[in-house]
């Protein structure tokens, strides 16, 4: 696995961190502030035995990579990526078929991590992001999962249709979003899947398209013609979520 310094700023991301027993080395607390959420982490600081450093506004700002630091940050020992096959192992131990988000070229952090939490609250197995030309895992993109990526895994893989190719040998079906695609709720998308998200401009790549076995596409009736990359997941993840439950395939979170 690999590992990388990592920052986490904002009350509920620190939090989560600890509740879900992340190594956390040191933690930076903005000198004065006792309101309710500050004092419950650094409650599980010290059971942690976490060193707490009350410092200064000035300083949080001038650490700060998100300029939302909310009065804490933490110095964690880091976000690793995960392998695929430990995402296809989480599914075999729920008795799931697998259930993979997939990200042609995300670039926005914001979006990475509202696509984490989002997979996270739809009971999705993982997350598989690819090495080039997207964004990895930042401190922004921590604090906009809100603390899902303290347990929803994310793999790094050198290509994305290569990685799908290996998972469609594992049995997986593969759903892309596309505006020129079939209507989502037409088609069948049970079992084990893997549902692929594409760049916030250009969409899903080519090569990457040609892999997956539908192309879905969300009705919409407004006066433009595309969803942000993250609220495009939502919408399809969820109908995942509807036609899993409704199939008895999925037992949901």
């Amino acid at each position: 696995m690999r590992y990388e310094e990592q920052k986490i700023e904002g009350r509920n991301a620190v939090l989560e961190a600890f509740r879900s027993g992340r190594t956390v080395d040191k933690l930076f607390v903005q000198d004065g502030c006792k309101e309710g959420s500050v004092l419950s982490i650094t409650r599980e600081a010290r059971k942690q035995g976490t060193i707490i450093s009350f410092v200064s506004r000035e300083r949080l700002d001038a650490m700060s990579e998100t300029g939302k630091h909310q009065g804490v940050i933490a110095q964690a020992a880091a976000y690793h990526y995960a392998q695929v096959e430990d995402i296809l192992q989480i599914a075999e131990k729920k008795g799931e078929p697998p259930f993979i988000f997939l990200l042609d070229g995300i670039e926005d952090p914001h979006n990475l991590g509202a696509i984490i939490r989002t997979a996270n609250l739809a009971g999705a197995h993982g997350v598989i992001i690819p090495k080039h030309r997207a964004v990895g895992l930042t401190a922004v993109v921590a604090r906009t999962s809100a603390g899902a990526l303290n347990y929803t895994p994310v793999a790094k893989v050198t290509n994305l249709s290569s990685a799908i190719e290996e998972l469609k040998k594992r049995g997986m079906w593969f759903v892309c979003a596309d505006m020129d695609g079939d209507l989502m709720y037409r088609q069948n998308l049970t079992g084990p899947i893997g549902l692929v998200i594409g760049n916030e401009g250009s969409g899903v790549g080519r090569l990457v398209k040609e892999k997956c076995d539908m192309t879905a596409a969300i009705p919409m009736k407004g006066d433009i013609d595309s969803l942000n990359a993250s609220v495009a997941a939502g919408v399809l993840a969820y109908e995942i979520v509807r036609q899993r439950l409704a199939a008895g395939s999925g037992k949901g979170n």
